[in-house]
């Protein structure tokens, strides 16, 4: 028999769905990609990466871990509404931080009903959530610069490139074949939303009005929701193109912006196919350290690299404007 659970939609709460992409909604479950120790036929190119690191700063033995479950319920308050179609990660972080005492209790009494426990930081959360969540942000900021900032302008161009598709859908569709089209189990009917297998329903004085759509590149192949009042309902979907995320890139017409940025600023952007620090790029393309050093200063200040300190190194990668200049040189 399948489980569906609907949720009602007014005129009101259809003028207020909107999208969001949110740094945090991609936390869990990258998390649990990277500490399953399973093999993931999409994300192993990122895991053999970031996994040694994320080990190394010992976060697989942390915070996260006893909150981040391999399966199953994930606290509420480490997904906070997005306030903006794309909150930065210290937005988001702030938000937890500010998490009132009472829901950070609801939430882990909740996840100890599904894992039948709670671990020894968890239990001290419990009893004193002002004293210690600046505790679990630390680590969930160091989780965010070792795991996925050095990824995360490849990563946002595959959520960006979702909303924009969905938006046209809106545009020439309209919303039903939007929601039709979100998920094999969500359909819209009437005037309600349906999700098979979910095994709650969602009535809506029990929710905020309208509905937050998140596109997510680690959540998958199902979907993800929070419902907490007064927020939007939350959805976290599997994004469009995440299958293609880590595929290499012909940089082949990558030569068309040698005349614009410079040939020795397009080898290095052609180089960051993977993050990579300045003596790694130094020793891959013959160029001398200062060169490079130089070189990525520029590229950083026009907002088309990144640079992220990974224990003793700086880690630069390619921001989300660089990935589709790339993109566009390409086609």
């Amino acid at each position: 028999m399948v489980v569906l659970a609907e949720l009602a939609f007014s005129a009101s709460d259809l003028a207020q769905v909107r999208f969001a992409v949110s740094p945090m909604w991609e936390v869990a479950p990258s998390f649990r990609l990277l500490t399953s120790r399973a093999g993931h036929p999409v994300h192993r190119p990122w895991i053999d990466q970031a996994r040694p690191r994320v080990v190394a700063a010992g976060l697989d033995r942390g915070w996260l871990a006893e909150l981040i479950p391999p399966t199953g319920y994930v606290p509420d308050f480490l997904n906070p509404a997005p306030a903006g179609p794309a909150p930065a990660p210290a937005a988001e972080l702030r938000a937890i931080l500010a998490s009132p005492a009472d829901r950070v209790r609801a939430d882990l009494d909740h996840l100890a009903r599904h894992q039948g426990h709670l671990g020894p930081r968890l239990r001290a959360l419990h009893a004193d959530p002002r004293g210690r969540l600046s505790k679990v942000v630390e680590d969930i900021e160091r989780y965010w610069e070792l795991a996925l900032a050095p990824y995360w302008g490849r990563v946002r161009a595959v959520l960006d490139a979702d909303i924009h598709h969905r938006a046209r859908t809106v545009a020439e569709h309209g919303a039903g074949r939007l929601f039709d089209d979100l998920h094999d189990s969500v359909s819209w009917h009437g005037s309600a939303l349906r999700l098979a297998r979910r095994k709650r329903n969602m009535p809506r004085d029990s929710t905020g009005a309208g509905l937050l759509l998140i596109p997510s590149a680690f959540t998958g192949p199902g979907l993800r929701t929070r419902v907490r009042p007064p927020d939007p309902p939350q959805l976290a979907y599997p994004a469009r193109g995440t299958g293609r995320l880590w595929e290499k890139r012909p940089v082949a017409g990558a030569r068309a912006l040698t005349p614009v940025l410079g040939r020795s600023r397009t080898l290095l952007l052609t180089e960051l196919e993977t993050p990579a620090s300045t003596t790694e790029l130094a020793h891959r393309t013959g160029l001398s350290p200062a060169g490079v050093s130089q070189y990525l200063t520029a590229l950083r200040d026009a907002g088309l690299v990144s640079a992220h300190r990974a224990g003793r190194s700086v880690l630069y990668a390619r921001t989300a404007a660089a990935e589709t200049l790339l993109e566009a040189a390409s086609a």
